[in-house]
């Protein structure tokens, strides 16, 4: 059987191993660590990666066990300026309008519970030492304990962080920068504070934020040292405390756990070399600014997941393990380009700068907060639901606004909505509104599940084409959009071009 060794099982390494486990193919999931994390770090998780989540089954289960922060309170000076809610702005976006708050560690915890029922558990404490790319397989050498072995495998998928082994082997270059300012970040009680409720505090002397950790009312507050203190030995948090508490307007009580840190932005040359491919941070490391590092890396698990099982099945040509790389790389650039110019416009500490951030900023964005339009391009844009891979041949044709390459709009139907269908982690045709008989007996021939939906105000807001037909790719992008009437044949060309063989089943995995 083809076999998949995954190196590092923080999220990204847990959602490959999920996204190939599911689909039947066997892997290996080894970390040098000894166990799970055991502190939150990264926790926001997003409405894009709750939306796969769901696809996994598990979705709402998820959202059950975090907190859900929906507001978002700004507060500049001593004065709350603009407050606005993520259900509004994503409201018919998203089944999840809003940012979930999961500890890494409960998270892991969560994702390998989830692989255990499917037979699959880490080995803790095994390193990768070497790799080898034969052409048909991968040597790889493996250490555990005081021994080490030589095991072959059909591809490796590293997702062994920011210093990854994997990518230093294979010598791909990971240009980038750090910047100079040193940050803080805390887990504590604070004090009346609204656990729905992200807070983000701009003065002068710097700035902060605050969102909810856990259920029980622990809150991560994450800022920008001060320069005053910046040089003192043992910097602690009762240090920063009347500057945090002077910043959000709050009173901060028992401190879990605090650390400082620097910023960094890299972007990989490369995703990938033949068999042997990164993901998450070993590919990607961005400022925090709107909490999208974690998410970028599922994100990246997830395309490949899913294209790794094609191939591995046999089910498609070889080349579509090329597009992975086509795909998430142009969005890592374009993410860290963006967070990058928010991330310096917020810790720029010139007077221009200050004046705007504290004085002009909040005007804005409470006149934003005022109009549709605004409001749901930055829901889309931090959700990540906006995520398009338009410029990838994988993906063509154009049926209304939908292009090929496009997050499949999420509507509602009379049924639920029409993200159901996609829990199937398959190919799949939609129709909104009448079918034409040709694609679907195309689709038939060629094993694609057709769902056909009524045509509706919904469906007419998510500016789908009425009587279009899309074919969905298995992690919920549209691969090939058809305008009314164009159907049969092209559908046959693109699964021909792809040596797509949709209807063939996952026992023929084997050789």
């Amino acid at each position: 059987m083809e076999s998949v060794l995954i190196v590092g099982a923080g999220p990204t390494g847990l959602i490959v191993a999920l996204g190939l486990a599911r689909r039947g193919v066997p892997v290996h999931l080894i970390d040098k660590k000894d166990g799970p994390a055991r502190e939150s770090r990264a926790m926001g998780l997003h409405a894009r990666t709750l939306e796969f989540y769901r696809q996994f089954g598990f979705g709402d289960d998820v959202v059950d066990r975090g907190v859900i922060a929906d507001t978002i309170q700004f507060r500049a000076g001593a004065e709350d300026v603009a407050r606005f809610s993520l259900a509004d702005m994503g409201a018919g976006l998203s089944p999840y309008p809003f940012m979930l708050a999961f500890p890494r560690d409960e998270h892991e915890r969560y994702l390998l519970g989830r692989l255990a029922e499917l037979g699959v558990r880490v080995q803790w404490g095994a390193t990768l030492e070497d790799l080898t790319d034969c052409g048909d397989s991968v040597e790889t050498v493996i250490a555990a304990g005081e021994s080490s072995g030589r095991f072959t495998y059909s591809y490796v998928v590293g997702c062994d962080g920011a210093h990854s082994r994997v990518r230093d082997i294979l010598g791909i270059e990971f240009p980038g920068a750090s910047s100079e300012q040193l940050f803080y970040v805390a887990d504590a009680t604070v004090g009346d504070a609204d656990s729905g409720e992200i807070y983000l505090g701009f003065r002068d002397e710097g700035l902060a934020l605050m969102m909810p950790v856990r259920s029980t009312g622990m809150h991560r507050l994450i800022g920008l040292v001060p320069p005053q203190v910046l040089a003192k030995e043992g910097l602690g948090f009762e240090d920063l405390r009347g500057h945090i508490e002077h910043l959000l307007g709050i009173e901060v009580g028992d401190v879990n756990w605090f650390s400082t840190y620097r910023v960094h932005h890299r972007v990989a040359e490369h995703f990938g070399r033949g068999r042997i491919f990164i993901a998450g941070d070993a590919g990607h490391i961005h400022s925090p600014a709107g909490g999208q590092g974690m998410n970028t890396g599922i994100g990246d698990a997830v395309n490949l997941s899913w294209k790794l099982a094609e191939v591995a099945h046999r089910r498609a040509d070889p080349r579509l393990l090329d597009t992975y790389e086509q795909e998430r790389i142009p969005f890592a650039k374009s993410l860290i380009a963006t967070t990058d110019r928010v991330f310096q416009f917020l810790v720029d500490d010139g007077t221009a700068a200050k004046t705007v951030r504290v004085h002009l900023l909040p005007r804005m964005v409470a006149t934003m907060a005022k109009f549709a339009a605004p409001r749901r391009m930055m829901f889309k844009t931090v959700s990540q639901t906006r995520i398009s891979y338009r410029g990838c041949g994988l993906n063509q044709g154009t049926a209304g606004v939908i292009k090929g390459g496009d997050r499949l709009p999420w509507i509602l139907t009379p049924d639920g909505d029409n993200f159901a269908a996609l829990q199937s982690l398959g190919w799949q045709l939609h129709i909104y509104g009448q079918a034409d008989h040709s694609t679907i007996d195309v689709a038939g021939r060629l094993g694609v599940p057709v769902h056909q939906f009524p045509w509706s105000e919904a469906a007419r807001g998510a500016d789908v084409c009425r009587d279009a037909a899309y074919l969905v790719r298995p992690d919920g992008h549209v691969a090939l959009a058809l305008e009314p009437g164009e159907g049969g044949c092209e559908l046959t060309d693109y699964v021909t071009r792809w040596g797509l063989q949709i209807g063939k089943p996952s026992a023929d995995l084997e050789r």
